[in-house]
């Protein structure tokens, strides 16, 4: 079987979400299959940490980024397949990506809405000139993956000539399975993980949380979102390390994915449902985008339209135990069937060989 090479274009380093998961958790799947792979990110992780600390990257440090992106596209022709993440220059003028893609079949993977970056952006001037620009770079495109059918379609609606569906997945193997056993320690805790940029979402649940506080004791655990002010609620901030995510989820007993119903939210691929289930939690979810296909109402969660709903869900599943410990195990069984490498890995591994080949 032929050797292929793939250039991996991926946005971030090991700690953005997105290319950890949607990118290099695959690498020992490819290489098994005789496929080697050279990621280079455009953001590094010291650039990202320092957007989480101080809110930007910095304008000569982004210039330095980009030039080492033209960089690697200069050397695209080494390569049989291009596999990027979004877009390989953001904001850059389309003809100026395309002709640094001239050459190489490439492909798109999406797990955000990033075409509503430019679309509904509230300058019409960029909406004017950039509108479009994903839908230019997705008609080229050898192939468009996309995390879940709203980002898929996107990629249809623009005319792009192959397109398929690939959740974000987690590894098994991270996720090992276990027997619940009754909780004895209180109070028993609500679990959120995502990072400085999403944990404005938690602001959805300031209200029903201090009115759940009221009624009965938990504690709030948010994972990598750094500092939340939740008046009325105990909350216990533990950082993000990709060595203890899963032990911290783990330890609790309910996951909560809240979200905005807006574009961008439809666009998201439930992760964090994701990994609470394959911890074997039961889940509460904003029924928006992806999530009423991953959260099954009543079998391994409940999805919230209102903070009645939120409040009304949690304190069920807080009061008992048994609830918990099966809608976890409903939760788990779905991971392992549908939302695991293990299903996807070989998949994405005869995607980017048959693009490969196709060169």
């Amino acid at each position: 079987m032929k050797a292929y090479k793939v250039l991996a274009l991926t946005k971030y380093g090991r700690l953005g979400a997105s290319s950890r998961m949607r990118f290099l958790q695959y690498l020992p799947w490819l290489q098994q299959a005789g496929i080697e792979v050279t990621i280079r990110p455009l953001l590094s992780d010291e650039l990202l940490q320092a957007r989480y600390q101080s809110g930007a990257y910095g304008l000569w440090p982004l210039v330095g980024a980009y030039a080492d992106r033209c960089r690697a596209l200069l050397q695209r022709l080494d390569f049989d397949v291009l596999w990027i993440e979004k877009e390989a220059l953001p904001w850059a003028p389309l003809w100026i990506e395309h002709a640094l893609l001239r050459g190489v079949p490439y492909v798109l993977d999406y797990d955000d809405a990033v075409f509503h970056q430019y679309d509904q952006h509230p300058q019409a001037w960029i909406r004017r000139l950039y509108g479009r620009r994903l839908n230019g770079l997705m008609a080229n495109a050898a192939l468009v993956v996309g995390g879940n059918n709203y980002l898929a379609q996107r990629a249809r609606d623009a005319g792009a000539p192959w397109v398929e569906v690939v959740p974000t997945v987690i590894d098994l193997d991270r996720y090992p399975h276990w027997i619940n056993v009754p909780v004895v320690n209180e109070p028993l805790r609500i679990v959120w993980i995502g990072s400085p940029s999403t944990a404005r979402y938690l602001d959805l649940l300031r209200e029903p949380l201090r009115i759940l506080a009221k009624q009965q004791p938990f504690v709030l655990r948010v994972i990598g979102g750094g500092a939340v002010d939740l008046p009325g609620v105990q909350v216990e901030i533990i950082p993000w390390a990709e060595d203890t995510e899963v032990e911290n989820i783990r330890a609790c007993d309910v996951g909560v994915m809240p979200l905005m119903d807006s574009s961008w939210e439809r666009g998201k691929c439930g992760y964090k449902l994701i990994q609470y289930m394959a911890c074997g939690l039961p889940v509460v979810a904003s029924s928006v985008g992806v999530n009423p296909e991953i959260v099954h109402q009543d079998n391994n969660g409940y999805l919230a339209n209102s903070p009645d709903e939120w409040v009304a869900s949690l304190g069920k599943l807080l009061v008992d135990q048994s609830l918990r410990a099966q809608m976890g195990q409903a939760g788990r069984q779905l991971v392992e069937h549908v939302y695991c490498i293990q299903k996807t890995g070989p998949k994405m591994v005869e995607l980017l060989r048959v693009i490969a080949a196709g060169r």
